[in-house]
């Protein structure tokens, strides 16, 4: 069984940091790209990061040089470094585990999100 938990949500003040972790068992961790999206009320999930298991990273424009995202495949484990965060930075944040099997067939497992909410 395939399980996705994130932790490490929270409020923080505008110019706050957090760290998310998401801890994934059930999977081939290192072989999967992992990733952190997030949905803010009324809008489409989006994605902020991803990660492939050599550590190459992606990242949303908006999160650029505020944002660190990053891998322990020794235990199984993605961060989401949030440093200057902003109050448009609230939503629910979602790991994300993606492995494609062959090219058009792919594995894809979500967390079930933590909570993000930036407000003074």
């Amino acid at each position: 069984q395939v399980q996705l938990v994130e932790s490490g949500g929270g409020l923080v003040q505008p110019g706050g940091s957090l760290r998310l972790s998401c801890a994934a068992s059930g999977i081939t961790f290192k072989i999967y790209v992992m990733g952190w999206y997030r949905q803010a009320p009324g809008k489409q999930r989006e994605l902020v990061a991803t990660i492939t298991g050599g550590g190459n990273t992606n990242y949303a424009n908006s999160v650029k040089g505020r944002f660190t995202i990053s891998r322990d495949n020794a235990n199984n484990t993605v961060y989401l470094q949030m440093n200057s965060l902003k109050p448009e930075d609230t939503a629910v944040y979602y790991c994300n585990a993606l492995y494609n099997v062959i090219p058009g067939a792919k594995r894809v497992y979500w967390g079930q999100g933590t909570q993000v909410t930036v407000s003074s």
